[in-house]
Order: C-alpha cells, then sequence, then structure tokens
C-alpha cells in the first residue's frame, strides 16, 4: 500500500478518485470537510491541509488585510478595491505563474510533518498542484495521482461554485479566469513536479468506465470501492469553445493517461 497526494483542479473528479480510496485503510486528515450539494458524496479534503497550502500560497495572491476586516469599512472594501482579492480557503482558485517561488517556513514545515507521520495516508487537495515542492521533503513511499477532465467543464463547474459561494462570489471569476486556473494548475503538474516521483494521470472517464481504477488499484497496490463513482453525478456538459493554449494542455495530460482526446465521451 502505497501513500498518495491526489492533486488536479478544482472540478475535476479528484473527490470521486479519493473518494473510491477512503475505505482502503489511509489517513486523510482529522477533519475531512461534510458534503454539500457541490458534493454530496464528500469532498475527502482535510482543513489542516488546505489550511497549510493556503499558507503556502498567500504570499502568492492577493488578500483582504486583517485591519480591515471588522465592520462596515471592510465590507465596503470588499465591495471596492478588494473585491477580486482572496480571503482563507479560496486560493484553489488562485492564478500561480509558472516558476513563482513557492516557500515555506519552519511552522509550515512542523505542520506538514505532523500529518506525513500518519502512513498510509492519502492527502488531496487542488492547491497540491502549486505547493507540491513544500511538500516533497516530507514525503517517503509517496505517489502522486492526477486527475483531470474536460476543461471546459471544469472550467464552468468552477465558476457555478464561485458564484455560489458567498465568500468566492467577491472574486467575480469569468469563465476565462477558470480556465486559466485550470491552465496553469496542470502546466505546473506537467512541466515541473512530474518529473520527480512516480506518478499516474487519470481522464474522469476513466474512472467512470473503470478502467482507470485498475490502474489505480495497481499503482497504489489497494482496491478501490469501485460503487463510488456515479455517472448520475456528471451534471455540467462540455462547451464548445477551447483555446488553443488550454487544448495544447489538455492534450498532453490525454497523453499521459492514455486517452485520445477526440474519443472521450460528451
Amino acid at each position: 500500500m502505497r501513500n498518495c497526494l491526489i492533486l488536479g483542479s478544482g472540478r475535476s473528479g479528484t473527490s470521486m478518485v479519493a473518494g473510491t480510496l477512503a475505505q482502503s485503510g489511509y489517513f486523510m486528515g482529522g477533519h475531512l470537510y461534510a458534503p454539500r450539494h457541490a458534493n454530496p458524496k464528500g469532498f475527502f479534503e482535510d482543513h489542516e491541509i488546505n489550511t497549510i497550502n493556503e499558507a503556502i500560497l498567500k504570499p502568492l495572491t492577493p488578500w483582504v488585510p486583517p485591519r480591515f476586516r471588522p465592520g462596515v469599512l471592510h465590507r465596503l472594501l470588499c465591495r471596492t478595491i478588494f473585491s477580486r482579492r482572496f480571503t482563507n480557503d479560496g486560493r484553489w482558485l488562485a492564478k500561480i505563474p509558472v516558476g513563482a517561488s513557492v516557500t515555506s517556513s519552519s511552522t509550515i514545515d512542523a505542520r506538514i510533518q505532523a500529518l506525513t507521520a500518519r502512513a498510509p495516508y492519502c492527502f488531496k487537495d487542488p492547491r497540491f498542484c502549486y505547493t507540491l515542492p513544500v511538500w516533497h521533503p516530507w514525503l517517503s513511499n509517496t505517489r502522486f495521482v492526477c486527475v483531470f477532465r474536460d476543461p471546459t467543464i471544469s472550467a464552468q463547474s468552477m465558476l457555478q461554485e464561485s458564484q455560489d459561494v458567498s465568500k468566492l462570489a467577491r472574486l467575480k471569476l469569468t469563465y476565462a479566469d477558470c480556465l486559466e486556473v485550470w491552465r496553469l494548475m496542470y502546466t505546473h503538474v506537467l512541466d515541473i513536479h512530474s518529473h520527480q516521483g512516480e506518478w499516474l494521470f487519470l481522464h474522469y472517464d476513466q474512472v467512470l468506465d473503470g478502467s482507470g481504477l485498475d490502474r489505480l488499484a495497481a499503482f497504489l497496490e489497494v482496491t478501490p470501492d469501485r460503487s463510488f463513482p456515479e455517472r448520475a453525478l456528471r451534471r455540467t456538459q462540455p462547451a464548445e469553445e477551447m483555446p488553443d493554449d488550454v487544448r495544447m494542455v489538455y492534450e498532453r495530460l490525454c497523453q499521459r493517461s492514455s486517452i485520445a482526446p477526440e474519443v472521450i465521451s460528451s
């Protein structure tokens, strides 16, 4: 049984893959988020892991200064000059340029060490697409599972989530913003992270048809729950337009997962 980290942009099927492993004996964190409409079967993300990754990304993203948080002034500023700045928990929607310096601290390192001491572990967070270099020194016997799907579906679903959750709505994201988040996250994975360690790339459709779970079982040396994925939860349909730079990344991911983009079901 191998430790693992599950990566992929938000709304790409990472929760579905994590859910197939939830009964396999992995430690996934001490405080997993409860299911809600966006993920009725659960997110399989831990508050401590998310908080660590938020702290790592905080210096690279705009945010609301603490002195402006209380009261009427805060609300006014959030509607004006801080309207598209991050508060905590939203940086899974951040756009971090490739090559940006992602750094740690002794406090963050200690928190990561405490989590990775709880082997066997399976940790899932979209922010790993950016923060993985900080975690690497504390990982052992760990393999990496990158999950993805049609970027137009992910972007539409990310946009809907950002509009439905009040603390994200102030970011005023557009569909183009969400596509760029998707492109940047997977470019980090392909161009930087995947050159270190053992990687499995899975398309959402491969998990639904079971072929991806065969590969996942062999890769992690576990028995995934094949009853967990539900095709009925596939609610967003692909859009017709995909920018060329996004399509190039998508085709690279499909190549790594051994699936042809033109034969993926819609």
